[in-house]
C-alpha cells in the first residue's frame, strides 16, 4: 500500500510543479510589462490604463471571500484550474479590447484570476500533502517561481525585438498558451477526498477539525474571524510584505537617484535577487524549517531590517566603484532575510489552517498581500518624496513590528502549525495515502 500511495503522488508532484513553472513563466512576461502590455495593445493612455488596473484589482480583492468559499465547496484543484482558465482566457481577449469598457472587463478578469491562483494554489498543496511533505512542496513552488519569473522577463525582453505591436500580440498568445497549459496540468492532478466534517461534540484539535481549544465550534468566515492568533500572523505578513514591494517599486529610485548607480545597474539588484532565491531557495527552506516557523520567519524580519539600515546608510559611506559592490553586497544581505522569512512564514499560513475552512483562512492571508500591493505605490512614493532615508527607517520599524507580532502569535498557535517535529513525525504516517 505505501509504495502504491507514493507511485500515486509523484506524477502529482510532477503535474503541480510543472504546471507551478508555466504559470510563473507567464506572470515572468506580463508583470514586467503591464502598462507597456496593456497600452500597445489597447492604444489607451497610460493615466487611464493605471486607473483601470487599480479598479480591477480593487474589484478583485471583493472577489476574494468568494474564491475562499469556493476552495472549500469544490476542492483547489477546481478553483486553481478555473483561475489559471481565467487568465488564459483574458490574455487571450487583450488584442481585442479596443475599448474603455471592454479593457475594464478583460482587466477585471485577469485580476480575479491572479488573485485567486495563489490562496488556490496553496490550498491544493495543503490538500495533496501534509507536514514535512507539505513545507518540501512549498518551498519548491515558491522557488520554481522565482526562476520561471526570471526566464520569463528574459522572454519578455526578446518579445520587445519585434517592431510595433507585433512582440504584445505575441506575448498575449504566449501568455494565453502558457496559462492554458498549466490549467491542463493542474485538471490531471488526482481529486483529493475532502476532509470529513468533525462530529459535534467533538473536543480535541479544534485547528485541524474545526474547533477551538474550549470546545466551541464555528462556521465560515465567523471562525476565521473569531482566531485572533490567525489574524495575528496575517497582520504580521502585511506589515511584512512591503519589505518585498519595496525592492521592485521604491529600490531603483532609490540606487539610481540617492546612490549614484546607472539604471543599467539597478537592475542588477533584482537579478541577484531573483538567482539567489531560485538556486537557494529549497535547500535554504529545509534548514529554517528545521526550527519553530514564527520564530524563523521573525528572524527572517530582523535580517531584512538589518538591511534596510545598510540602505539607508549607502549615500553617506560609499560613492563611485565602490557603490555597487556596496550595493550588492546589502541585496545579498536583502536576500538572506527573504529565503529565511519566505518558508516558514508561508508554511506557517498553510499549517494553521484547518482542514475544512482551509479556503477561507488562506483567502484571508492572501488579503494580506494583496492590500500590501494596493498601498504600496502610494505609500512608498511618499516615504521616497520625504527623503533618502525615511523610507528604510519606516520600513525597518515595519517589519520589525510584524516580528515581534509572529512571536506574540506562537504561544497560542497549535503544535502542528509553529512547527513541532514530534508532531510532524506523528502526523507523517497518517498522511501516507496522500503522497
Amino acid at each position: 500500500m505505501p509504495s502504491a500511495s507514493a507511485d500515486r503522488g509523484a506524477p502529482t508532484r510532477r503535474r503541480l510543479i510543472a504546471a507551478s513553472l508555466a504559470g510563473s513563466l507567464g506572470d515572468g512576461i506580463y508583470v514586467p510589462l503591464t502598462m507597456l502590455f496593456v497600452h500597445a495593445l489597447t492604444g489607451l493612455s497610460l493615466t487611464a490604463i493605471g486607473a483601470g488596473l487599480t479598479l480591477a484589482g480593487l474589484c478583485a480583492l471583493a472577489v476574494m471571500p468568494a474564491v475562499g468559499v469556493a476552495i472549500d465547496r469544490f476542492g483547489a484543484k477546481r478553483v486553481v484550474t478555473g483561475a489559471l482558465l481565467l487568465r488564459a482566457a483574458g490574455f487571450a481577449a487583450y488584442p481585442f479590447a479596443d475599448s474603455y469598457p471592454a479593457f475594464l472587463g478583460v482587466a477585471l478578469v485577469v485580476a480575479v484570476g491572479m488573485w485567486a491562483s495563489s490562496p488556490g494554489q496553496q490550498a491544493l498543496i495543503g490538500e495533496i500533502a501534509r507536514g514535512a511533505e507539505r513545507d518540501r512542496l512549498l518551498a519548491w513552488d515558491r522557488s520554481l517561481r522565482n526562476a520561471g519569473m526570471g526566464v520569463g522577463s528574459l522572454a519578455a525582453a526578446g518579445l520587445l525585438a519585434f517592431n510595433g505591436t507585433t512582440g504584445f500580440t505575441a506575448a498575449a498568445a504566449a501568455l494565453a498558451a502558457l496559462f492554458a497549459l498549466a490549467a491542463a496540468l493542474v485538471s490531471r492532478i488526482p481529486a483529493v477526498r475532502a476532509t470529513p466534517r468533525p462530529p459535534t461534540g467533538q473536543q480535541d484539535g479544534y485547528r485541524q477539525d474545526g474547533y477551538r481549544q474550549d470546545g466551541y465550534r464555528q462556521d465560515g468566515y465567523r471562525q476565521v474571524l473569531a482566531d485572533r492568533p490567525y489574524l495575528l500572523i496575517t497582520a504580521a505578513n502585511f506589515l511584512i510584505a512591503f519589505g518585498y514591494t519595496a525592492q521592485a517599486m521604491a529600490l531603483p529610485v532609490f540606487l539610481t537617484r540617492d546612490v549614484g548607480l546607472p539604471d543599467a545597474l539597478a537592475g542588477a539588484v533584482f537579478a541577484v535577487n531573483t538567482a539567489l532565491v531560485a538556486l537557494l531557495g529549497v535547500p535554504i527552506a529545509r534548514l529554517t524549517l528545521r526550527g519553530r516557523r514564527p520564530r524563523t520567519a521573525a528572524l527572517g524580519a530582523v535580517v531584512f531590517a538589518l538591511s534596510f539600515a545598510a540602505f539607508a546608510l549607502l549615500p553617506q559611506l560609499v560613492s563611485g566603484s565602490r557603490a555597487l559592490v556596496a550595493t550588492l553586497a546589502v541585496a545579498v544581505l536583502y536576500t538572506v532575510g527573504e529565503l529565511v522569512h519566505s518558508a516558514p512564514a508561508q508554511s506557517l499560513s498553510v499549517q494553521a489552517a484547518p482542514d475544512h475552512l482551509r479556503g477561507r483562512y488562506l483567502s484571508v492571508y492572501q488579503l494580506s498581500w494583496s492590500l500590501c500591493r494596493t498601498i504600496a505605490p502610494l505609500l512608498l512614493g511618499l516615504l521616497l518624496e520625504a527623503g533618502a532615508w525615511q523610507l528604510w527607517a519606516v520600513l525597518a520599524l515595519m517589519v520589525l513590528t510584524g516580528a515581534t507580532a509572529l512571536l506574540r502569535a506562537e504561544p497560542a498557535l497549535p503544535s502542528h502549525a509553529t512547527g513541532t517535529r514530534a508532531t510532524d513525525a506523528a502526523a507523517a504516517p497518517r498522511q501516507a495515502g496522500l503522497r
